[in-house]
């Protein structure tokens, strides 16, 4: 999967809370519908077993409740995507990273394969089951840390992937490395992450990962790894260990599809702390060396991350709306907001909120440049049948499906739609922060707990759909208008 990640630690964030956040994109040429869910403990399983990978897992027989947004087609597994547990503590993977051929000579992925005999070997676990065997069994985003490392250690994956774990306190970020290895980094409480799919963490301390774990946990072979790879890449030992020049790519293409990513959104949060354009900038588009983490010029608010979620390098030479090309410049870098875009999943945690209303699943469906983000509460038993239901063929009566439609209506009519789209979105951010605040208000005087928070979902749903319909009207009627084969004259 293609996507990109945005962590905001609880300084950060405009109202002190936990933000973690990412677009679940589709391989090129394929799309997959999502939804929002909810995972009773009684209904989970206590052996899983991979499509993929064919690997089986026995599973701890104490799972809490949690959310996730699984893909509506399972055919391919459950691919969770992002969710929140009981304890109000979430999970988003993955984001998929890239690594190096000396890494993968000393640790290589474990692959499902037959023998010529036909005999099968059971690959690791990825992104298709991590949620699943993780998220209901977890306290703490550290907690997650440790049981993902463990089942990574001892079943192995076939794919290089970066993984956020959150609570109200903190977030951390886990990246594999290799069939077996990973390290994990606490997200500074005042700073920000932006993850394009590339390995990010750039610099680590052995010493505290191998002894009080306070910002740094890596595998128990991560540092024999290192060694035996002649992965160092210090010139000095005074230097920081990078993790980045030693387990991640400097490809052509990361040039192209990652790097930009991250600096047009670095760019956004910090466009005064460095120079970003021109040849005399401190960071360009193709730079391998863009901080991992900042502390931002400002708070970052969810509307914030919503729109950076949507990005197309709008504001910069690359954007391929733009009204003037600049042949030489446009469309040439990956944008963040693209048509293939299944999910963006946020998690907020509200520290400072009872313990029922600490956790907010927001979620948004289909291209991100034309859709909006809804916020849903999570102590509920089921969830809307506009964005919960399962849909794998094309309906206005679902939100996943609506949305496609929507964007790619508008997409060929990009400016003329422009007002559309900017109308639907600031409408439904506005009804959203009003509906929320209302509710955490009203939720001391219920008596039946969760059937206030599914009552409450389905009002949020219930608008979302009406609007959502309406915004499919104005967006068919504008293209219909400009439809190729449209003529002035309409009678005889």
């Amino acid at each position: 999967m293609a996507c990109t990640t945005i962590l905001v630690g609880k300084n950060a964030s405009y109202d002190g809370s936990t933000i973690v956040a990412r677009n679940e994109d589709s391989p090129s040429g394929i799309f997959c519908a999502k939804r929002f869910a909810v995972m009773k403990a009684k209904d989970q399983p206590r052996k899983y077993k991979a499509v993929i990978s064919k690997v089986e897992i026995d599973l701890p027989d104490d799972p809490m409740d949690y959310t996730y947004s699984p893909s509506s087609d399972t055919k391919e597994g459950i691919w969770g995507a992002y969710g929140v547990n009981a304890k109000n503590v979430t999970m988003n993977a993955t984001e998929t990273l890239t690594t190096n051929e000396l890494v993968m000579g000393a640790d290589p992925l474990v692959e499902y394969h037959k023998d010529e005999d036909g005999t099968e070997h059971f690959g690791g676990i990825g992104e298709e089951d991590l949620v699943t065997i993780t998220l209901p069994y977890i306290k703490s985003a550290k907690d997650g840390v440790r049981r993902l490392g463990a089942l990574l250690e001892k079943y192995g994956t076939y794919e290089m992937n970066g993984i956020a774990f959150q609570d109200e306190n903190e977030i951390w970020w886990l990246e594999t490395i290799g069939g077996h290895n990973w390290m994990a980094k606490r997200v500074p409480d005042d700073a920000y992450v932006i993850m394009p799919n590339q390995l990010g963490i750039d610099e680590f301390d052995f010493d505290d990962a191998y002894g009080d774990e306070k910002e740094y946990m890596c595998s128990k072979s991560l540092k024999d790894l290192v060694k035996k790879a002649h992965l160092d890449k210090r010139m000095s030992e005074e230097e920081v260990f990078n993790p980045r020049d030693a387990f991640g790519s400097h490809d052509d293409s990361d040039h192209t599809y990652n790097t930009p990513r991250a600096w047009v959104l670095l760019r956004y949060f910090n466009p005064k702390t460095f120079f970003w354009d021109g040849y005399d900038a401190d960071f360009r588009p193709t730079d391998d060396n863009l901080p991992w983490a900042l502390v931002p010029e400002k708070k970052i608010t969810i509307e914030e991350v919503k729109w950076a979620l949507s990005n197309h390098y709008q504001g910069t030479p690359y954007d391929p709306y733009a009204k003037h090309k600049d042949e030489m410049h446009t469309g040439i870098f990956r944008p963040i907001g693209i048509n293939r875009n299944n999910v963006l999943g946020l998690t907020q945690v509200r520290g400072y909120m009872p313990d029922d209303l600490k956790a907010l699943h927001w979620l948004a469906l289909g291209s991100n440049v034309f859709n909006a983000i809804v916020p849903f509460y999570t102590k509920v038993s089921k969830t809307p049948d506009y964005v919960g239901k399962a849909v794998t063929k094309p309906s206005t009566d679902n939100f996943y499906w609506i949305n496609r439609i929507i964007g790619a209506l508008a997409d060929a009519h990009f400016a003329e739609n422009a007002s559309n789209v900017e109308r639907y979105q600031i409408k439904i951010n506005n009804k959203m922060n009003e509906m929320i605040n209302k509710f955490d208000e009203e939720y001391a005087n219920a008596k039946d707990k969760e059937a206030f928070f599914e009552k409450a979902n389905q009002e949020i749903s219930d608008f979302v759909e009406k609007e959502t319909l309406d915004y499919l009207d104005k967006v068919l009627f504008t293209s219909s208008c400009l439809m190729k084969n449209g003529f002035s004259r309409s009678d005889a």
